[in-house]
């Protein structure tokens, strides 16, 4: 088969389309012949040498797919071959084939294309664990989402909404903030004109967000923190704006607040299943109702993985951008 390899850690021009062994799926694994996948800023990372794949996995990155059941390992039910499948992956999604753990199988949700279903998994897992399954946004509550109109953050306006949340979000431009107005959110905040501690607090009354979903770390811990309602919850799930901050306990205290700190790629199989069958009992019936979609700015072929790499890292994308094979 065919896959996108990185001899060397740099640029975009690192990736390259090679010809690698065929995957054989293991005990408990399907082989998925990969009809798309998605870029994540993780793959970025892996491709510069900061996030190396976890022991086992794929060396090649993909953090998510969609495609076709070809083969069955031992010890697997509840798939056949030819069932139409997305996936959360430890890696290997940008390639023509795929061997993924049963436990993170996905059915393509009814009325959504194949190929776009590649934009779900990897953003509902994360949403879901982070925002429902570790900080229990509940109705009525504010959910504030840092970078809403990435993929993750289009997901998260969605479930928000679909669950009686109010949900602010922040973006760099009145495009994305538009867009996010259009998914749902109620609260639009430009960070590069805007303090969203003072935009969230005079939306709410002066309470602030109960929930936090952040993708930047440290740059905003502090002001994440202030941001934050009495017995609020701030989930961290990246490090765009560094790893190292200050932390003003004496503000947690006063709060009553809690901070959870996660990332999915190198959980255990059985925390990858709980997450993933969670998502298929709560957020998949919610994609045939309406509630929630997928969100895909454009597609490009595998083999261009150099320039999905150039759009993402450009941030001008809306949702996700995926990588297509065939």
């Amino acid at each position: 088969m065919h896959a996108i390899t990185i001899p060397e850690p740099g640029g975009p021009e690192a990736l390259v389309w090679a010809e690698v062994p065929d995957p054989v799926p293991g005990d408990g694994e399907v082989l998925v012949e990969v009809a798309a996948s998605a870029v994540n800023r993780a793959d970025i990372m892996q491709r510069q040498g900061y996030y190396p794949p976890p022991p086992g996995a794929s060396v090649y990155p993909g953090l998510e797919c969609s495609g076709r059941i070809t083969a069955i390992g031992a010890g697997v039910s509840g798939w056949s071959v030819g069932d139409e499948v997305c996936a959360l992956l430890a890696g290997g999604g940008y390639a023509e084939q795929v061997a993924v753990p049963a436990g993170q199988l996905l059915p393509v949700p009814d009325g959504v294309d194949l190929r776009q279903a590649a934009a779900l998994p990897e953003v509902a897992c994360t949403v879901w664990s982070n925002v429902f399954m570790i900080s229990h946004l509940r109705p009525g509550e504010t959910l504030l989402v840092h970078g809403g109109s990435s993929g993750i953050g289009t997901m998260a306006i969605q479930l928000g909404k679909a669950v009686g949340a109010k949900v602010a979000v922040t973006a760099g431009t009145k495009e994305k903030l538009d867009f996010c107005a259009e998914l749902g959110a109620d609260i639009l905040v430009n960070y590069r004109e805007q303090d969203f501690v003072e935009e969230v607090k005079a939306a709410t009354d002066g309470a602030g967000a109960d929930v936090i979903l952040d993708n930047m770390g440290a740059k905003y811990l502090d002001r994440n923190v202030q941001a934050l309602a009495v017995n609020g919850r701030l989930a961290i799930i990246g490090m765009q704006g560094g790893v190292k901050g200050e932390l003003n306990i004496g503000a947690l205290l006063g709060k009553r607040a809690a901070i959870s700190a996660t990332s999915l790629r190198a959980r255990p199989l059985a925390e990858k299943a709980a997450i993933v069958a969670a998502v298929r009992e709560h957020v998949w019936p919610l994609i045939p109702q309406g509630h929630v979609r997928a969100i895909v700015d454009q597609e490009l072929p595998m083999a261009e993985a150099a320039q999905a790499h150039r759009v993402v890292e450009a941030s001008t994308h809306i949702g996700k951008v995926l990588l297509t094979v065939g």
